[in-house]
């Protein structure tokens, strides 16, 4: 090999090597925490705070567990099933409205029709802790504060859903099929829900999953609109619960426990669906 030939491998070894040992380190960052989230749920108190944490014995895994759903008269399953509702079904019914509403703004003529969607972009770099107060009072007025609708109705609308589903709908849907199916006699809502929205499936699965993240980490709404802890969900029972440890040390295992199970039902979504949402991401990239 010349001297010029490995000049030009050297740098390329070198940077392979660093691409790889970023690489490494981003998913060792990534995976630590999870390692100790799924020891530390399996410890007792004792070993929860102790230098044994990290080994491999001394684990009460079925005693935590049973501790979780036994405490406070079995509120963790409550929290759970509160959680299930307002995060699959109100990321179920605020994807339809959300694809719906790309699809509107894709493939209708109205007034001001770029204008109102300059609106919805302008609403996605709005930060949702700034409209809990708003929403509080609106809830306050229509008498909805402390109940289920106080934070299931507020995320059915998802201005980045919207812009996801118009993206989807100019990627997925072309017009020619919705001239030859208007021409065939449909009407616009049979077109919508027998053509497009079956073309639309992947990027009815990506806002989905967008949905289903967001409203499952949602920490700040519920906190503003519920005080009944039976209406909690689990990201602020375990958030009442662990303001509870410092008097009640019980509390900790239980946390990491219920910390552990959170984080299931999203593993569980993406690895279902990751089909759809890989084929939803790529949407319009390749023409």
């Amino acid at each position: 090999m010349s001297a010029t030939g490995s000049t030009l491998v050297r740098p390329r070894l070198l940077g392979r090597a660093t691409v790889n040992a970023v690489v490494a380190i981003s998913v060792l960052y990534t995976l630590l925490p999870v390692l100790w989230l799924v020891l530390a749920a399996a410890k007792n108190r004792d070993a929860l705070f102790g230098s044994a944490l990290l080994s491999l014995t001394d684990f009460s895994f079925g005693q935590n567990l049973s501790d979780l759903f036994a405490m406070d008269g079995g509120l963790y399953g409550r929290w759970y099933v509160n959680s299930l509702l307002y995060a699959v079904l109100g990321a179920a019914v605020g994807a339809l409205v959300s694809v719906a509403c790309g699809y509107a703004f894709d493939k209708y003529r109205f007034r001001h029709k770029e204008k109102l969607f300059g609106l919805v972009l302008a609403a996605v770099m709005v930060p949702q802790t700034v409209l809990a107060l708003p929403l509080y009072l609106m809830a306050s007025e229509a008498g909805l504060v402390n109940t289920f609708w106080a934070v299931f109705v507020p995320v059915l609308f998802n201005p980045f859903g919207v812009y996801l589903g118009r993206v989807f709908s100019r990627g997925y849907v072309p017009d020619e099929v919705l001239e030859a199916a208007r021409i065939d006699g449909a009407g616009e809502l049979t077109l919508y829900a027998r053509v497009a929205l079956r073309m639309l499936g992947p990027g009815l699965v990506t806002v989905f999953l967008f949905q289903l993240t967001a409203i499952w980490n949602n920490f700040f709404l519920p906190m503003v609109m519920l005080s009944d802890q039976d209406l909690y969900p689990v990201s602020l029972g375990l958030y009442a619960w662990n303001s509870s440890a410092s008097v009640s040390p019980e509390y900790y295992p239980v946390v990491v426990m219920g910390s552990l199970l959170a984080v299931v039902p999203l593993i569980l979504a993406f690895v279902l669906l990751q089909r759809f949402w890989r084929s939803g991401l790529t949407a319009g990239a390749v023409k």
